[in-house]
């Protein structure tokens, strides 16, 4: 293996994470200075802190590792659930959501996820998965942009999601950083920077962990789905470390389920389409890796519909489960 790769990949991997922290304060400056709902904020903020995993997927694809690609976007979104919903739970005793908001979050989440898995075990072309996956995100993003009486449904429709978007924002207020305070320029200009930072890194950060892994003889999905996965949503473990600590615990449930949405979105569903990227039919770590991804989305859904939250046994479950997932696709390959 190159002397310079190990090197590279830790000062990358550091720069690109750090970078990516800093998009997430100056987009949430921006997102309260114009006055943006707390919902779609968090949105946005998932967008910013997906960076790193979205930057190294869609590298990896445009360098032709599709299976590498796709390791980092159904490996980070395994290791999201089970260091929010699993780390979180497991840290505090017990975590309590909304049944409300787990519906709505639940049902957009599972929604992509199957679109997700259809792309890539090839049980759907890439355009009419990109038609399903965009049937649930733009709702959503509607839905969180729109106050609910404004929007063109059933009075009771409009009852229902009022509500859950008002218990949503009880979970998930005073859960972050205390607010930036920085001129609406500067964090702009921060913003500007920060994206062009993620992005040089993270290009660094996917060439040097293919280079090190190839040198090593492993297979690419495994060095997408294990080391990178696992590097780039680091955070999210520290955000779940965070949030049970501060009693926030039940934001865990909207962070991760917009992050899981968001890489699925800009990761798979529009590069497969817009690129013309193979995404299906790449071997079998790669469908392991979505319907792993499926399974796990359901999986914690149902969990946390049927106790109105996750206790820590039910967190200790997540955590085994992604430690299976570790084992089994480093068996697959």
């Amino acid at each position: 293996m190159p002397a310079w790769v190990v090197p590279v990949f830790l000062a990358s991997a550091v720069v690109s994470l750090i970078a990516s922290d800093q998009l997430v304060k100056a987009l949430e400056r921006l997102g309260t200075e114009f006055g943006a709902p707390q919902v779609l904020l968090g949105l946005v903020a998932a967008v910013a802190a997906d960076g790193p995993e979205l930057t190294s997927t869609v590298t990896a694809l445009l360098s032709g590792r599709h299976a590498l690609g796709l390791g980092v976007l159904f490996g980070s979104n395994v290791f999201n659930i089970a260091a929010l919903l699993g780390l979180g739970p497991f840290l505090a005793n017990r975590v309590t959501f909304h049944q409300k908001v787990v519906v709505m979050e639940g049902t957009v989440a599972i929604g992509v996820a199957v679109a997700g898995f259809a792309t890539v075990s090839g049980a759907v072309a890439p355009v009419p998965a990109l038609v399903l996956t965009l049937a649930f995100f733009v709702p959503y993003v509607v839905i969180a942009a729109v106050p609910s009486e404004r929007l063109p449904l059933p009075v009771g429709w409009k009852q229902w999601l009022g509500g859950a978007l008002r218990e949503e924002v009880e979970e998930t207020k005073d859960a972050y950083r205390p607010m930036w305070r920085a001129t609406t320029g500067l964090a702009a200009a921060t913003a500007g920077v920060a994206v062009l930072v993620v992005i040089g890194a993270s290009v660094l950060m996917e060439h040097s962990a293919s280079v090190g892994g190839t040198a090593l003889g492993l297979p690419q999905v495994v060095i997408g789905g294990v080391v990178l996965a696992g590097v780039t949503s680091l955070p999210n473990a520290v955000a779940a470390v965070y949030l049970a600590r501060v009693g926030k615990g039940a934001a865990t449930l909207s962070v991760a389920m917009n992050s899981n949405t968001v890489n699925v979105v800009g990761g798979l569903a529009l590069p497969a389409v817009i690129g013309g990227f193979v995404v299906s039919h790449l071997g079998g770590g790669t469908v392991f890796a979505g319907a792993f991804y499926l399974a796990m989305t359901v999986f914690v859904i149902a969990l946390a519909y049927k106790g109105r939250g996750l206790s820590r046994g039910a967190g200790g479950l997540l955590l085994g489960a992604y430690a299976a997932f570790l084992a089994a696709l480093i068996a697959i390959g």
